[in-house]
């Protein structure tokens, strides 16, 4: 008979004596390999059993880090707060939230909302939390509700929600939606910068340049002035567009007023130097940019390196890499992803592995980079150096997204790999992230194909339990 919860006990041998000595020193490590074992019972009892008293700023940890595996993080938050003389604080609260609407579980979001109401703690800002999940989610409507249904829940609607509620929508690509909210309900609120400034990013990313012109000019007719988060925005968005000149237009009338660019206007505008392969503008603009007297920041080395990889110029993107150590200026999974990237698009496989075994050393990888490096070595047949990087992900406690899992999951069945496949789809459902159907799918076929319909059951039985989760979509 196929056993595939077996696999989590052997992912938990690659620990060495040396992890299980800071294990007993550091509860949060010990809290975290309990829940990555994957029982789907016992968890409860385990926790018990091991004599961590919790704090709120150990649960804060522990929901941090699994925040991509909700219904995870869920029966830990669910323990934690049981326990004596124990109450969650407001950001675990809103970190469950957040993690529970990601998947899509509104129905034990609300009823955490609830309980957050009998315990006299909701604010502000968890609507805007909730109004954001529903609007990537692309549930519009519920966005909206959510905002008309704070006064209910005795928490009142100020500038700061309605700005959220109007951000929440641009970000998701709603802008029009956004900008009929804000004629309809407007009044209710003066709108301030931030207002006007979140409407002028919509319109630009939609991109809608003379609707973005016309909010510009709403603006000023009431006497709102623009700021350097609003002079950003214009810069960004005209960029982006192509319109390099407008854009350096704004900049003069920026300096006219006596608003000197921010670093973030600065790495706006080398990178769209770089992306055009202006790269003497990119770099005129950066040592400008230091002549001005502001420092580059990570965005800013970034945007530099986008640049010289784009134009294949390697040996120039780790001389800027070199400079941010020297400056103190810590990479983020940003550089490393863009160097990664382009490595990868070119072929230069054993380089980009190079690269990342060193910036790991130097910052933390996050889920792209994983992704890419798991991909990258299912695409060129070493299934082992992909399982290297899964494994290394599981010793640093990081639990693998959704996209992650998948990546992994194909790359097993495209080598016909069936039976680790299945393991790791039970581990993926196990820690309460539903698998996609295009994933399901695949596996279900090699799975029919090799006549082992036991498993295709066994495999089904366990989505079932994980999709009958309540679930209020």
């Amino acid at each position: 008979m196929f056993r595939v919860g077996s696999s989590c006990s052997k992912l938990w041998r690659l620990y060495s004596s040396a992890s299980t000595s800071l294990e007993a020193i550091d509860p949060a490590r010990r809290v975290c390999k309990i829940l990555m074992s994957c029982p789907k019972v016992g968890i409860e009892q385990t926790l018990d059993d091991c004599g961590i008293r919790v704090s709120p700023e150990l649960a804060e940890q522990i929901l941090k880090t699994f925040e991509n595996a909700g219904m995870l993080a869920y029966r830990f938050f669910d323990w934690a707060g049981k326990q004596r003389h124990f109450s969650h604080s407001v950001r675990a609260y809103h970190t469950m939230i957040g993690s529970l609407a990601k998947i899509r579980q509104y129905q034990i979001m609300w009823d955490l909302v609830n309980a957050m109401r009998r315990q006299g703690v909701l604010n502000i800002e968890t609507f805007c939390i909730i109004m954001r999940k529903y609007a990537r989610a692309q549930k519009v409507e519920e966005a909206i509700y959510t905002f008309n249904i704070m006064e209910k829940y005795d928490v009142a609607p100020n500038l700061a929600a309605f700005n959220s509620l109007l951000s929440a929508l641009c970000k998701s690509k709603n802008v029009r939606k956004a900008q009929e909210v804000f004629d309809r309900m407007g009044d209710r609120f003066v709108p301030d910068a931030k207002t006007f400034s979140i409407l002028l990013e919509g319109w630009g990313r939609a991109p809608n340049l003379p609707k973005m012109r016309e909010v510009f000019e709403e603006m000023t007719a009431k006497g709102c002035e623009p700021d350097i988060v609003t002079y950003g925005i214009m810069v960004d968005s005209l960029c982006k567009a192509g319109r390099v000149g407008e854009a350096l237009d704004v900049l003069r009338e920026m300096e006219f007023r006596g608003c000197p660019p921010t670093s973030f206007i600065y790495s706006v505008l080398i990178h769209t130097y770089g992306t055009e392969k202006r790269l003497e503008d990119a770099v005129s603009t950066f040592f400008e940019m230091q002549r001005n007297g502001v420092k580059p920041d990570v965005a800013v080395y970034n945007a530099l390196i986008t640049g010289f990889c784009k134009a294949n110029r390697f040996d120039d993107a780790f001389k800027v890499l070199g400079e941010m150590e020297d400056k103190g200026v810590t990479p983020n999974s940003r550089t490393c992803n863009v160097i990664l990237n382009t490595l990868i698009s070119l072929g230069r496989n054993d380089e980009a592995y190079r690269v990342f075994r060193h910036m790991i050393k130097l910052c933390e990888p996050d889920s792209d980079t994983y992704t890419m490096m798991i991909k990258m070595f299912f695409e060129s047949d070493r299934l082992e150096k992909a399982l290297k990087v899964w494994k290394y992900m599981a010793l640093k406690q990081f639990i693998p997204s959704m996209h992650t899992f998948s990546v992994l999951i194909n790359g097993l069945c495209e080598k016909g790999e069936v039976n680790q496949a299945c393991a790791f789809l039970e581990e993926m459902i196990e820690k309460g992230i539903r698998p996609p159907g295009s994933t399901f799918g695949k596996l279900r076929q090699l799975l029919l194909k090799e006549g082992r319909e036991d498993v295709l059951e066994f495999l089904v039985d366990k989505m079932n339990v994980l999709i009958k989760e309540p679930l209020c979509d």
